[in-house]
């Protein structure tokens, strides 16, 4: 089955940058779209960016030029490099995977790695 595993998560300076990765297993393709969701304290999860096949993405509008999600097939990893943080991006961070066809899409999830941006 898909499991996904999240790290890179840290402490760091409002202004400072950290790279998360998601290490993959299991039916993930480079067809699948995968992605990075957030939660923070008391908030509902978000979804922070998404890379498609042929690697078009997307970014909610808070990162956007601040973020880059990048995927290497190879490795079966993702990642998230994030910079210019701010405390406001503290939140658990999770990565995402979506398997299915026309019919019947699923989603898979990983346990989450914590990014806390001080002021």
């Amino acid at each position: 089955q898909v499991q996904l595993v999240e790290s890179g998560g840290g402490l760091v300076q409002a202004g400072g940058s950290l790279r998360l990765s998601c290490a993959h297993s299991g039916s993930i393709f480079s067809i699948n779209p995968m992605g990075w969701y957030r939660q923070a304290p008391g908030k509902q999860r978000e979804l922070v960016a998404a890379i498609f096949r042929g690697g078009v993405t997307n970014y909610a509008d808070s990162v956007k030029g601040r973020f880059t999600i990048s995927r290497d097939n190879a490795k079966n990893m993702v990642y998230l490099r994030m910079n210019s943080l701010k405390p406001e991006d503290t939140a658990v961070y999770y990565c995402n995977a979506v398997l299915g066809n026309l019919y019947a899409k699923y989603d898979y999830w990983g346990q989450g790695t914590q990014v806390t941006v001080s002021s």
